[in-house]
Protein backbone atom coordinates (compact mmCIF):
# COMPACT_ATOMS: atom_id res chain seq x y z
CA UNK A 1 0.00 0.00 0.00
CA UNK A 2 0.98 3.54 -0.58
CA UNK A 3 3.00 5.22 2.14
CA UNK A 4 3.24 1.77 4.31
CA UNK A 5 4.56 2.28 7.42
CA UNK A 6 5.09 5.77 6.76
CA UNK A 7 3.99 6.81 10.06
CA UNK A 8 6.12 4.38 12.25
CA UNK A 9 9.28 4.33 12.86
CA UNK A 10 10.18 7.49 10.61
CA UNK A 11 13.84 9.04 10.35
CA UNK A 12 13.43 12.33 11.18
CA UNK A 13 15.43 15.41 9.24
CA UNK A 14 16.86 17.11 12.31
CA UNK A 15 18.07 20.16 10.50
CA UNK A 16 15.45 22.77 10.35
CA UNK A 17 16.85 24.06 7.69
CA UNK A 18 15.37 21.91 4.88
CA UNK A 19 11.79 22.35 4.78
CA UNK A 20 10.75 23.02 1.26
CA UNK A 21 12.29 20.89 -1.67
CA UNK A 22 11.04 21.05 -5.15
CA UNK A 23 11.80 18.83 -7.66
CA UNK A 24 11.58 18.70 -11.69
CA UNK A 25 11.04 15.71 -12.40
CA UNK A 26 12.61 14.81 -15.87
CA UNK A 27 12.93 12.22 -17.83
CA UNK A 28 10.19 9.76 -18.51
CA UNK A 29 9.83 10.13 -22.47
CA UNK A 30 13.82 9.28 -23.01
CA UNK A 31 13.38 6.29 -20.16
CA UNK A 32 10.97 4.56 -21.92
CA UNK A 33 12.48 5.03 -25.76
CA UNK A 34 15.55 3.99 -24.32
CA UNK A 35 13.67 0.59 -23.82
CA UNK A 36 11.99 0.47 -26.66
CA UNK A 37 8.57 1.46 -25.33
CA UNK A 38 6.33 4.56 -26.10
CA UNK A 39 6.50 7.52 -24.15
CA UNK A 40 3.50 7.50 -22.19
CA UNK A 41 4.74 4.68 -20.44
CA UNK A 42 7.26 6.61 -19.51
CA UNK A 43 4.90 8.97 -18.01
CA UNK A 44 3.17 5.96 -16.35
CA UNK A 45 6.22 4.85 -14.78
CA UNK A 46 7.09 8.27 -13.43
CA UNK A 47 3.55 8.36 -11.13
CA UNK A 48 4.58 4.99 -9.63
CA UNK A 49 7.83 7.11 -8.69
CA UNK A 50 6.20 10.17 -7.78
CA UNK A 51 4.22 7.75 -5.40
CA UNK A 52 7.61 6.90 -3.79
CA UNK A 53 9.32 9.99 -3.19
CA UNK A 54 6.18 11.21 -1.42
CA UNK A 55 6.43 8.28 0.81
CA UNK A 56 10.18 9.46 1.99
CA UNK A 57 9.04 12.68 2.23
CA UNK A 58 6.31 11.67 4.67
CA UNK A 59 8.74 9.57 6.93
CA UNK A 60 11.26 12.13 7.04
CA UNK A 61 9.10 14.79 7.72
CA UNK A 62 9.36 17.14 4.74
CA UNK A 63 7.05 19.98 5.49
CA UNK A 64 6.33 20.60 1.88
CA UNK A 65 6.97 18.82 -1.36
CA UNK A 66 6.26 20.67 -4.61
CA UNK A 67 6.83 18.07 -7.93
CA UNK A 68 6.79 20.37 -11.36
CA UNK A 69 4.51 17.64 -13.14
CA UNK A 70 3.43 19.51 -16.26
CA UNK A 71 4.64 23.17 -17.91
CA UNK A 72 2.98 25.72 -20.15
CA UNK A 73 5.44 24.79 -22.55
CA UNK A 74 4.97 21.13 -22.58
CA UNK A 75 1.30 21.48 -24.92
CA UNK A 76 4.13 22.01 -27.52
CA UNK A 77 4.32 17.83 -27.31
CA UNK A 78 2.45 15.48 -29.36
CA UNK A 79 -0.97 15.65 -28.80
CA UNK A 80 -1.32 11.87 -27.87
CA UNK A 81 0.95 12.23 -24.99
CA UNK A 82 -0.91 15.08 -24.10
CA UNK A 83 -3.76 13.54 -23.72
CA UNK A 84 -2.41 10.69 -22.02
CA UNK A 85 -0.54 13.10 -19.60
CA UNK A 86 -3.89 14.51 -18.68
CA UNK A 87 -5.64 11.21 -18.28
CA UNK A 88 -3.17 9.60 -15.62
CA UNK A 89 -3.17 13.29 -13.67
CA UNK A 90 -6.91 12.86 -13.13
CA UNK A 91 -5.99 8.99 -12.32
CA UNK A 92 -3.55 9.94 -10.08
CA UNK A 93 -6.03 12.47 -8.46
CA UNK A 94 -8.91 10.17 -8.08
CA UNK A 95 -7.04 7.02 -7.16
CA UNK A 96 -4.62 8.70 -4.22
CA UNK A 97 -7.28 11.01 -2.48
CA UNK A 98 -7.91 7.97 0.03
CA UNK A 99 -4.19 7.85 1.03
CA UNK A 100 -3.70 11.59 1.12
CA UNK A 101 -6.16 11.83 3.78
CA UNK A 102 -5.17 9.01 5.49
CA UNK A 103 -1.57 9.86 5.77
CA UNK A 104 -2.67 13.59 6.44
CA UNK A 105 -1.21 15.12 3.35
CA UNK A 106 -2.60 18.45 2.33
CA UNK A 107 -2.80 18.71 -1.83
CA UNK A 108 -2.25 21.94 -3.60
CA UNK A 109 -2.36 22.38 -7.30
CA UNK A 110 -0.48 25.51 -8.88
CA UNK A 111 -0.95 26.34 -12.18
CA UNK A 112 -3.10 27.63 -14.70
CA UNK A 113 -5.88 25.07 -14.48
CA UNK A 114 -7.88 26.97 -16.48
CA UNK A 115 -6.75 25.00 -19.59
CA UNK A 116 -7.80 21.65 -18.16
CA UNK A 117 -11.63 20.18 -18.95
CA UNK A 118 -14.12 21.09 -16.71
CA UNK A 119 -13.91 17.77 -15.44
CA UNK A 120 -10.45 17.72 -14.13
CA UNK A 121 -11.31 20.73 -13.30
CA UNK A 122 -14.00 20.13 -10.87
CA UNK A 123 -11.48 17.22 -9.56
CA UNK A 124 -8.85 19.62 -8.57
CA UNK A 125 -11.36 21.06 -6.83
CA UNK A 126 -12.63 18.44 -5.06
CA UNK A 127 -9.65 16.70 -4.14
CA UNK A 128 -7.84 19.76 -2.81
CA UNK A 129 -10.95 20.36 -0.32
CA UNK A 130 -11.18 17.19 0.70
CA UNK A 131 -7.51 17.55 1.99
CA UNK A 132 -7.55 21.36 2.74
CA UNK A 133 -7.73 20.38 6.64
CA UNK A 134 -4.93 17.86 6.87
CA UNK A 135 -1.93 19.19 8.80
CA UNK A 136 1.51 17.28 7.54
CA UNK A 137 3.28 17.44 4.21
CA UNK A 138 2.32 20.01 1.89
CA UNK A 139 2.30 18.49 -1.40
CA UNK A 140 2.08 20.95 -4.55
CA UNK A 141 1.74 19.92 -7.74
CA UNK A 142 2.91 22.43 -10.38
CA UNK A 143 0.44 21.57 -13.60
CA UNK A 144 0.53 24.11 -16.34
CA UNK A 145 2.80 25.89 -14.46
CA UNK A 146 5.36 28.65 -15.53
CA UNK A 147 7.11 30.80 -13.33
CA UNK A 148 6.39 33.57 -15.92
CA UNK A 149 3.27 32.78 -15.51
CA UNK A 150 3.68 32.99 -12.30
CA UNK A 151 5.36 36.65 -11.82
CA UNK A 152 2.74 38.01 -14.24
CA UNK A 153 -0.23 37.24 -12.44
CA UNK A 154 1.38 38.47 -9.09
CA UNK A 155 1.84 41.21 -10.85
CA UNK A 156 -2.06 41.61 -12.10
CA UNK A 157 -2.98 41.05 -9.03
CA UNK A 158 -0.80 43.89 -7.36
CA UNK A 159 -2.05 46.46 -10.22
CA UNK A 160 -5.59 45.02 -9.07
CA UNK A 161 -4.77 45.79 -5.12
CA UNK A 162 -3.25 49.89 -5.79
CA UNK A 163 -6.26 50.61 -8.71
CA UNK A 164 -8.73 49.46 -5.38
CA UNK A 165 -7.17 51.70 -3.10
CA UNK A 166 -5.98 48.05 -1.00
CA UNK A 167 -1.79 48.68 -1.84
CA UNK A 168 0.65 51.84 -2.15
CA UNK A 169 2.96 51.51 -4.89
CA UNK A 170 5.56 52.39 -2.09
CA UNK A 171 4.23 49.63 -0.04
CA UNK A 172 5.46 47.01 -2.84
CA UNK A 173 8.45 44.94 -1.74
CA UNK A 174 10.04 41.98 -2.36
CA UNK A 175 8.44 40.67 1.38
CA UNK A 176 4.68 41.29 0.25
CA UNK A 177 4.76 40.66 -3.60
CA UNK A 178 5.47 37.32 -2.47
CA UNK A 179 2.16 36.77 -1.10
CA UNK A 180 0.40 37.50 -4.79
CA UNK A 181 2.63 34.46 -6.09
CA UNK A 182 0.00 30.89 -6.46
CA UNK A 183 3.11 30.05 -3.62
CA UNK A 184 1.81 32.83 -0.90
CA UNK A 185 1.04 30.39 1.99
CA UNK A 186 4.43 28.20 1.47
CA UNK A 187 7.59 28.17 2.97
CA UNK A 188 10.62 29.54 0.67
CA UNK A 189 12.68 26.61 -1.60
CA UNK A 190 15.21 25.39 0.16
CA UNK A 191 16.30 22.88 -2.07
CA UNK A 192 15.27 22.02 -6.02
CA UNK A 193 16.18 18.91 -7.59
CA UNK A 194 16.57 18.14 -11.38
CA UNK A 195 16.55 14.55 -12.87
CA UNK A 196 17.51 13.82 -16.20
CA UNK A 197 20.80 15.49 -16.85
CA UNK A 198 19.38 18.75 -17.97
CA UNK A 199 21.25 21.69 -16.10
CA UNK A 200 18.70 24.20 -16.27
CA UNK A 201 15.34 25.28 -14.52
CA UNK A 202 12.91 25.58 -17.29
CA UNK A 203 10.91 27.95 -16.44
CA UNK A 204 10.12 26.97 -13.34
CA UNK A 205 10.13 28.49 -9.37
CA UNK A 206 11.84 31.46 -11.07
CA UNK A 207 11.01 34.31 -8.39
CA UNK A 208 10.61 32.07 -5.23
CA UNK A 209 14.31 29.92 -5.98
CA UNK A 210 16.17 33.22 -5.65
CA UNK A 211 18.07 31.17 -3.18
CA UNK A 212 17.91 27.95 -3.31
CA UNK A 213 20.06 24.90 -3.42
CA UNK A 214 20.11 23.37 -6.84
CA UNK A 215 20.57 19.67 -7.13
CA UNK A 216 20.95 18.01 -10.53
CA UNK A 217 21.40 14.25 -11.62
CA UNK A 218 21.76 11.78 -14.62
CA UNK A 219 19.19 9.42 -13.30
CA UNK A 220 16.16 9.47 -15.00
CA UNK A 221 13.00 10.25 -13.06
CA UNK A 222 11.54 7.09 -13.36
CA UNK A 223 14.71 5.69 -11.60
CA UNK A 224 15.13 8.31 -9.12
CA UNK A 225 14.87 6.71 -6.09
CA UNK A 226 14.66 6.67 -2.19
CA UNK A 227 18.08 6.72 -2.19
CA UNK A 228 19.31 9.30 -4.47
CA UNK A 229 16.66 10.99 -2.63
CA UNK A 230 18.70 10.63 0.30
CA UNK A 231 21.83 11.58 -1.71
CA UNK A 232 20.52 14.96 -2.51
CA UNK A 233 19.70 15.35 0.87
CA UNK A 234 23.24 14.92 2.36
CA UNK A 235 24.85 17.18 -1.17
CA UNK A 236 22.19 19.85 0.45
CA UNK A 237 24.00 19.91 3.96
CA UNK A 238 27.46 20.20 2.58
CA UNK A 239 26.63 23.74 1.14
CA UNK A 240 27.03 26.53 2.70
CA UNK A 241 23.78 28.99 2.43
CA UNK A 242 25.30 32.46 3.51
CA UNK A 243 22.48 34.14 1.39
CA UNK A 244 24.54 36.93 0.24
CA UNK A 245 25.97 37.32 3.29
CA UNK A 246 29.30 35.65 4.82
CA UNK A 247 30.56 33.14 6.94
CA UNK A 248 30.87 33.92 10.92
Amino acid sequence: MLYKSSLKNRKKIKEENLRHVAIIMDGNGRWAEKRGKIRTLGHKEGFKTARKIVKFAVENNIEILTLYVFSKENWKRPKLEVTALMKLFFFALKSETKNLNKYNIRLKIIGDISFFNEKLQNYIYKVEKKTLNNTGLILNIAANYSGKWDIIQGMKKVIKAVQKGFLNIDQIQEQNFSQYLSTSELLPVDLVVRTGGEKRISNFFLWQIAYSELYFTDVLWPDFNQRDFQHAINCFFTRERRFGGIQK
